[in-house]
């Protein structure tokens, strides 16, 4: 928490890590190089980094060409902070989302972003990138399957709640129904452990386009991998007579 230096290198060591492995899109948690659990609003402000911050190039090295990675950050802008999500290739910045949902005290840290979730031009698609609560509307990753996002990176701090035995966290199961009702395949980066207090659920996921987990970690902390059927964004066909999006009704949902 706060260590801003040793969270960058973990940031960098599991980017390339995954590289290696032949991952070409890596999403790595919300709030990756701060920590979630802020004592208060100076240690919010200290633990921030800016875009220009010399930490990002350590991460971008890492990237082989057409490889892109999704970075949780504590975004210093000036005068305000936002909880951003860095869209990283190689070459350099692609671009940055700034969460529009904030959680719980987010709000005592952290400006509210302008944009429900973005669609970045990367070199392997187009991404949609939303940060946690942002997906618990519906809208949001409909909005960005509507904008022709192929896939959607998720950095995430999932709260451990209470669930039956056996089920997967609610907010794993409201991630698969969104990717299914927009047949958006998802790549979910989400915390493990506790910090300060806060146990997490360490729901790491990605989420194929038919709504179903194609891979997610044993108990621990680790990297899955898994390869992703990516359909052009414009085909959201269900043969032989159904197209989810052609057969959409938006004058009826008021």
């Amino acid at each position: 928490m706060g260590e801003v230096a040793a969270n960058l290198d973990a940031a960098r060591a599991a980017v390339g890590d995954a590289a290696r492995a032949g991952a070409r899109l890596i999403v790595v948690p919300e709030l990756a190089l701060s920590g979630y659990v802020f004592a208060d609003a100076a240690e919010a402000r200290s633990a921030a980094v800016s875009r220009d911050d010399p930490g990002w190039e350590t991460i971008a090295r890492e990237l082989p060409e057409e490889t892109v990675a999704v970075v949780g950050y504590a975004e210093d802008a000036g005068a305000r902070l936002f909880n951003t999500a860095a869209v990283l290739t190689r070459d350099g910045r692609l671009g940055d989302y700034r969460k529009s949902h904030l959680w719980g005290e987010e709000s005592l840290f952290f400006a509210s972003g302008d944009a429900a979730g973005a669609v970045v031009e990367t070199p392997v698609g187009r991404i949609g990138v939303a940060i946690c609560y942002d997906n618990e509307f519906p809208e949001v990753p409909r909005r960005l399957a509507l904008a022709g996002a192929e896939v959607l990176a998720l950095p995430v701090n999932w709260p451990l709640v209470d669930r039956p035995a056996g089920e997967r966290a609610p907010e794993t199961i409201q991630a698969m129904a969104a990717a299914r009702s927009s047949r958006l395949s998802t790549v979910i980066a989400d915390r493990h452990g506790c910090e300060r207090g806060v146990a997490w659920t360490g729901g790491t996921a990605i989420i194929d386009d038919d709504g179903w987990v194609a891979a997610a970690p044993a108990d621990g902390v680790g990297t899955v991998i898994a390869t992703l059927r990516v359909r052009h964004p414009s085909d959201k066909s269900l043969p032989p007579f159904n197209d989810l999006f052609a057969d959409r009704r938006p004058e009826l949902y008021g």
